[in-house]
């Protein structure tokens, strides 16, 4: 909620014309719900995938407010986020639900994006991410696609990218958990993510990086790409 519809228009015009120039990294965009077919329509030709936020473990039925995986397919999304540290937070989301959400994306084809993370800093990082990935790769068919985004959820919001030290276990601890998986599985680096960390957090063992603030402007996309694309 950080752009309303006419700015994400205005951001995805703007993206859309830079793409030629972002192609050295694969990208995807999240943006709201009202915003998705605007979405498909401004990226229609690009390498940009175009994903939604959230989505229901449902096909149809009375929820509502929710939208449904198989919707979000049937207007060109090719990835549904799950299990953001603020879906977990504002509404009570847990991690079998999760999962089944994750399972829901995957049945129409789309690539779950799972957020993973532990709360505070003191945590024990690997025991909390496995605890949440654990019904995620259980339900999951090992065939499915998957990006796993790792989101220490006390560096969201905070000055700087938590540090190599403590994210490189936590990555490794994740890719031995997939290590049995057969669909390609990509896990990224979220929380605070700014150019200068991004490097730092593929030499720590990311596939990629999983930003929001620093890329909310095309500059700073672009040097968010040159930084990992290097």
């Amino acid at each position: 909620m950080h752009l309303g519809y006419t700015d994400s228009r205005h951001y995805l015009t703007a993206l859309a014309a830079a793409a030629p120039r972002l192609e050295s990294v694969s990208l995807f965009v999240l943006p709201s719900f009202p915003v998705l077919a605007a979405a498909r329509e401004a990226l229609a030709g690009t390498q940009i995938a175009v994903g939604a936020q959230d989505g229901h473990w449902e096909d149809s039925g009375p929820h509502t407010g929710s939208v449904s995986a198989a919707m979000l397919a049937e207007i060109g999304c090719e990835l549904m986020e799950v299990g953001h540290a603020e879906r977990r937070r504002d509404f009570g989301e847990d991690d079998a639900m999760i999962a089944r959400k994750a399972v829901a994306a995957a049945n129409h084809r789309l690539v779950p994006v799972v957020c993973v993370g532990e709360t505070t800093a003191g945590d024990e990082a690997v025991e909390v991410v496995g605890r949440q990935l654990e019904p995620v790769l259980a339900e999951l068919p090992g065939n499915a696609r998957l990006v796993i985004a790792y989101e220490p959820v006390w560096a969201i919001g905070a000055n700087r990218t938590a540090s190599a030290e403590h994210v490189a276990p936590v990555l490794s601890a994740v890719r031995e958990a997939c290590r049995s998986r057969s669909g390609l599985t990509r896990i990224l680096y979220g929380g605070s993510v700014v150019p200068e960390g991004a490097r730092e957090m593929i030499d720590a063992g990311a596939d990629g990086v999983f930003a929001s603030r620093s890329a909310l402007t095309l500059p700073g996309l672009e040097r968010l790409v040159a930084a990992v694309a290097r």
